[in-house]
């Protein structure tokens, strides 16, 4: 093969020397011949032997000198696949397209996921790519339909077409079935040898042949587009095989050029009943991927636009921008992403979370497209629209996840790959066996205890029909009965619809492969702010050090939503400030902090300013990660922070030592307060642990799953969380820091354990993707986190249980489609190997496989993961 040039747009440099390091990164790799990177234009040109190395390796050395190439993601339905082969042989033909990085084709929902260089590949070219490969893909005719409905079209004209199709086939099969009945039920002679003077065999030919034609066309034709173009072998291969093997033999019969029966009955029925399966199939998979559609056609059409005079114009949802404020009324769905401006109101976002409960909006509030507005008027800033809004997301992720299947679907992959072959040899082996050696072997099976459930045996064994003849009927037998469309179904399907109950509950899963780590894990790993807690911190405690201990809201968190100005008197004009008082403590505090956009900084700084305290400025700032805060104000230095912040600046905390004990084994998170080198006292915050807290610890260990917690607070908050939530003392890591997060993780899992790591999805990302499994939780209008595997739209750890209970079930209803099918080809390939079935029931079993794995799949849409699934009554 010859040497490939391809042109890259790379983001993220900002000097020559970017550009020479990521030329040196380039040159480093197997196979590139040249590589130039111009800074100036952003671009690299890079010359490489695709028989060495690939467009992904150079995109992932790109990536491991911490720069970025630009790809894109395009996503195209096809039409025409009939087993797991044709999606590989549609893999085999994109990623052959020069500018593929990679190509993955579901055959469940008959997509093609392709990530690719948007500077080398077009639309056009992927198309042409699976059209030689023989298949059809939906086009983008930029005829104004969205790429959804173009699907869905493409989707219910393939049921209407095998309806067609399967409805012409049974018509003319039926007198068949009547002659077939007449034949071995009756024992023949019950009907005139001619129908208006022409013989039954030229009647059953002249009815046969159109079926022939109709129905077999489809398969025939793939089954050369499949052996001359792709050089493999698939499901239509074996079809074609055997219903042509029926039809040609009863055809040389019929000319008097062989004697023995006819199988023209065989050889309609055959395609009748595979096209009934696939019309039973394609319309199981419109059912499967009907979750995604109804989202989607929750979808606003219009949106009431609001100028700045006032004036409201109903425009389509295409044409609403980032930044136009639109009216929802009562009733009305809210059209985009945005921020309430004006109003207030209860949305109901269950469409989303999952959540039934309405959540009241006002003013600053962020709210999510297409969810409802229950109640009162609002005023919505635009803030996403198109493919950014949450609910595109959703509908994005859950494809993308139903595009990667668990590592079990590898084995079902590589079983399919050799089966076709496999099944061909072993006909034509069997096929033989029974020509050359029909007395053995029909000795042999005569003895077997299975021996009378069907009917081809006794007929060779008394010699009723020839040798040949009933060699041609084992061969026939044996390509029909097995069936790799349903090994190929098995897990697609299961995934398909495990994906979509997640959605609906507001659980959102990147990949199949993420369902089969989600089942395996043991411990939980949560962070304790804003996903055990309540992440809205606020002032509780200040203690001047030469004064009396003061709660700001008499020591009850829950009751502090009002900065507790009760425990405060009114600032005084007259206030002595050498005289250390709450005031004294609460200003230099909120003062320091003032700089800083922390939680617990902004708890301190609501606090004094409902007390009415006046902040100073900080003239000069610093944040210490994990410590606290030094700030400058009014020329003195003030310390806001922990225990190791007063050490490293050379003050001794000893004295607050008791009060810090005090409130933190209240759970408080409390913080010291020095200026100029002296301690002045200390503040304290509080967060509420979450009502289904409790409830979620105790759900995972009813699983048996270890439960820890990380925080970055200290041992004592820490501890006093985790026995209110019933995590044991002992699993808690208090006083990390976020760089040392996944640190902690990596410890938890050193012995083997696989840990499932709960966190924000922000300052948790690398411990996220540290973690066996990485859990992103109350992301609602920020669906893809890359850190996390699984994003929760709620803020309920519940929700962490319910991930784990979809993953189980899921990977339980693979397995169960994974032992029907092999089960199934185990026991009905030997069968027809020993001539115990006609090639027309083989076909029929064939076609039930691949029905009732989707059809278990399908009942599976009835499970609700609020509790544990079950095998049986499911």
């Amino acid at each position: 093969m010859s040497h490939r040039t391809t042109q890259l747009d790379i983001q993220g440099m900002s000097c020559a020397n970017c550009s020479q390091t990521i030329t040196e990164a380039l040159q480093g790799l197997d196979g590139v011949q040249t590589a130039t990177v111009n800074y100036a234009t952003d671009e690299g040109s890079v010359e490489y032997d695709p028989d060495e190395t690939t467009l992904a390796a150079i995109y992932s050395a790109i990536d491991d000198a911490d720069y970025s190439a630009t790809s894109t993601s395009v996503s195209i339905a096809i039409t025409d696949m009939t087993c797991s082969n044709c999606a590989e042989t549609n893999e085999e033909a994109l990623e052959d397209v020069p500018g593929v990085l990679s190509a993955e084709v579901n055959y469940a929902t008959d997509e093609a996921s392709v990530e690719c260089n948007p500077a080398e590949v077009t639309h056009e070219q992927l198309y042409e790519a699976i059209e030689s490969a023989g298949y059809s893909p939906v086009r983008d005719d930029d005829d104004g339909e969205s790429e959804g409905d173009r699907r869905d079209a493409a989707r219910n004209e393939e049921i209407r077409r095998q309806l067609r199709l399967t409805l012409f086939g049974a018509a003319l099969s039926l007198p068949l079935i009547a002659f077939m009945i007449e034949k071995l039920v009756l024992g023949g002679g019950a009907l005139p040898e001619t129908i208006f003077g022409v013989e039954f065999g030229w009647v059953e030919f002249l009815l046969a042949t159109p079926v022939q034609i109709a129905l077999g066309r489809p398969f025939y034709g793939n089954s050369y587009n499949a052996l001359v173009k792709n050089r493999t072998a698939n499901m239509d291969v074996l079809i074609a095989l055997g219903s042509s093997t029926a039809y040609v033999y009863s055809v040389v019969v019929l000319l008097g050029l062989l004697a023995g029966g006819l199988y023209f009955d065989t050889a309609a029925l055959i395609l009748v009943f595979i096209t009934l399966g696939n019309y039973l199939e394609a319309r199981s998979k419109g059912q499967a991927g009907e979750a995604l559609q109804q989202l989607l056609e929750m979808e606003a059409d219009t949106a009431t636009v609001v100028d700045d005079e006032g004036n409201e114009e109903e425009v389509p949802l295409e044409e609403v921008d980032i930044g136009d404020r639109m009216k929802v009324r009562p009733g009305e769905q809210i059209p985009t992403d945005g921020v309430a401006r004006d109003g207030q109101s209860a949305v109901d976002e269950s469409m989303v979370t999952g959540e039934s409960v309405p959540v009241e909006k006002e003013e600053g509030d962020e709210v999510v497209g297409s969810t409802i507005n229950e109640n009162g008027v609002l005023v919505v800033e635009a803030t996403k629209v198109g493919a950014d809004t949450a609910l595109q997301q959703i509908v994005q992720t859950v494809k993308e996840a139903q595009s990667r299947q668990p590592e079990i679907q590898n084995l079902a992959d590589r079983i399919s790959s050799y089966f076709v072959p496999i099944v061909i040899a072993n006909a034509l082996l069997w096929g033989i066996a029974w020509y050359l050696f029909p007395e053995a072997l029909a000795g042999f099976v005569g003895a077997l205890p299975l021996w009378g459930l069907v009917a081809s045996g006794p007929a060779v064994a008394g010699g009723t029909v020839s040798v040949f003849e009933f060699a041609v009927v084992v061969f026939a037998s044996s390509v029909l009965i097995a069936c790799p469309c349903a090994l190929g179904l098995a897990t697609p399907a299961a995934t398909m619809v495990g994906t979509s109950i997640g959605a609906k509950n507001g659980v959102l899963l990147k990949g199949g492969d993420v369902l089969e780590r989600a089942k395996d894990v043991d411990t939980v790993v949560f962070d304790k702010t804003g996903t055990l807690t309540e992440g809205a911190m606020e002032l509780t405690d200040v203690v001047p050090l030469n004064g009396r201990s003061t709660a700001a809201d008499g020591g009850d968190p829950e009751t502090a939503a009002d900065g507790g100005a009760q425990a405060f008197e009114e600032p005084s004009e007259t206030t002595d400030e050498a005289t250390i008082d709450e005031e004294t403590v609460l200003r230099a505090a909120a003062s320091a902090e003032s700089g800083s956009e922390h939680p617990l900084a902004r708890a301190i700084i609501d606090g004094a300013e409902a007390h009415g305290i006046h902040l100073a400025d900080p003239e000069d700032f610093e944040n210490v990660p994990g410590h606290g805060v030094r700030a400058t104000v009014d020329g003195d230095e003030l310390l806001v922070g922990n225990r190791k912040l007063m050490r490293d600046n050379d003050i001794d905390p000893s004295a607050a030592e008791d009060e810090l004990e005090r409130l933190e084994n209240e759970g408080k998170t409390a913080m010291l307060v020095a200026r100029g080198g002296s301690l002045l006292g200390l503040v304290a915050d509080a967060d509420t642990v979450k009502e289904s807290a409790k409830s979620a610890v105790s759900a995972l260990h009813e699983r048996g799953l270890a439960v820890h917690m990380i925080t970055g607070d200290n041992e004592r908050t820490a501890r006093a969380v985790a026995e209110e939530v019933g995590i044991d003392p002992e699993s808690v890591r208090a006083g990390v820091l976020p760089e040392d997060k996944a640190d902690a993780v990596n410890e938890i899992q050193a012995d083997g354990t696989k840990a499932m790591m709960v966190g924000d999805g922000v300052n948790d990302a690398p411990a996220l993707a540290t973690a066996h499994v990485g859990t992103a939780i109350g992301s609602g209008t920020d669906v893809a986190i890359e850190a996390a595997d699984v994003t929760l739209m709620r803020d309920d750890p519940l929700d962490v249980v319910k991930a784990i209970r979809i993953s189980d079930g899921t990977l339980r209803k693979i397995k169960q489609n994974l032992f029907w099918a092999l089960g199934y080809n185990t026991a009905m390939i030997p069968l027809a190997s020993l001539g115990l079935l006609q090639p027309v029931l083989a076909a029929a079993a064939m076609a039930f496989s691949s029905v009732s794995v989707l059809s278990n799949s399908l009942l599976f849409r009835r499970y609700t993961p609020d509790e544990e699934y079950r095998l049986l009554g499911r």
